[in-house]
């Protein structure tokens, strides 16, 4: 893959970093993690040049004639074409402040393994993707370190990552066994009979470990928190094309989950939404970045998630230097989405 610059305004990006700890530009990886190129307020330079002008221009005009060649009848058709295109979750973004270390514990203490690595020192930057199989068939993690950055603001919005496993109890003492902090241990979750468990990661990212023997999918969920959960379902089923599995209400611990995705969440990644009643606000910081999504058509995309009412923050179209097409979209609650073209994809991990 190529490399993405990463936009750091704090309008566009749902994690935009603090001043004090600035993010380098960064050259644009196909992964996603800085699909907001676009956003910036400086030109997209291609090479370390600027862009011609013209060049731009006929982007544009092949944008623009590709979008007007994707319009729908109406929005029923708009978001029934999303329920029937080919997606799937195809990574999570995040950033860490010392990808060695976090590198280490993932393979030693939660077992995947490391697919690839790269470094881009002229923008200062270390990408490294890991987990538990390949990337055409799996969901994976994308680190990102950015040079001299050694920490980073979770938030609480951001909630965990989930891997499910044979044995919950045997995994946690392996990752205790290995240096690993567990936080909760292992017991039936709260309101519930699935047994889980929760470990730390040396950035202080939560992952929890669930009992489901011989999952598909061990790299199974991503947690996020929302402020209005049945606004969340919606957008997501009508901007994303996801179904809605299955939804849990907590009273008696005041909260409420949603598990949105393309397929069962047995076999499936999926997005975990909690809404926790009474709050409708939180802090994303500045460490969680983005989920990518695989789509047959970027522009329909954006069209679909524009007709739903959402906000497109980069139209679709190639980034600039390869051919890959993207678009990326935040949800109600700030929550950041990257869809890329699945033979785009295809062919950046050949």
């Amino acid at each position: 893959m190529r490399a993405l610059y990463m936009a750091v305004g704090c309008g566009a990006v749902a994690c935009a970093t603090p001043a004090a700890a600035a993010i380098p530009r960064r050259s644009l990886l196909l992964s996603t993690a800085a699909a907001g190129a676009a956003l910036q307020s400086e030109p997209i330079r291609l090479n370390g040049r600027r862009s011609a002008s013209g060049a731009a221009k006929l982007r544009a005009s092949a944008d623009a004639a590709q979008a007007a060649a994707t319009s729908f009848a109406s929005k029923e058709e708009a978001f029934a074409w999303a329920k029937k295109d080919n997606r799937r979750l195809l990574h999570v973004v995040y950033r860490v402040g010392d990808i060695d270390r976090t590198i280490k514990f993932y393979t030693e203490c939660l077992g995947m393994k490391l697919l690839r690595k790269r470094d881009i020192p002229e923008e200062k930057y270390t990408n490294a993707f890991l987990g538990y199989g390949p990337e055409d068939a799996q969901f994976v993690v994308e680190l990102t370190y950015n040079y001299g950055v050694d920490k980073y603001d979770i938030g609480t919005g951001f909630g965990h990552f989930g891997i499910a496993t044979d044995d919950v109890a045997k995994t946690v003492e392996l990752i205790r066994a290995k240096g690993g902090k567990v936080t909760r241990e292992p017991g039936p979750v709260k309101g519930g009979k699935t047994v889980i468990a929760f470990v730390e990661d040396p950035d202080g990212y939560k992952f929890e470990i669930l009992e489901r023997p011989g999952t598909p999918e061990p790299l199974c969920q991503v947690m996020l928190r929302v402020g209005d959960l049945d606004r969340a379902i919606s957008f997501y089923e009508k901007a994303c094309g996801m179904e809605l599995l299955r939804k849990r209400d907590n009273p008696e611990y005041k909260y409420t989950v949603a598990m949105m995705g393309y397929g069962p969440e047995d076999k499936n990644a999926v997005l975990e939404l909690t809404y926790n009643y009474g709050v409708t606000e939180y802090d994303k910081g500045n460490a969680y970045g983005q989920i990518a999504i695989g789509t047959d058509d970027v522009y329909k995309t954006a069209e679909v998630v524009k007709l739903s009412g959402g906000q497109v923050v980069r139209e679709a179209g190639p980034l600039p230097g390869i051919n890959t097409k993207i678009t990326a979209i935040l949800d109600p609650d700030g929550w950041k989405s990257v869809f890329v073209d699945n033979i785009d994809f295809a062919k950046e991990l050949e």
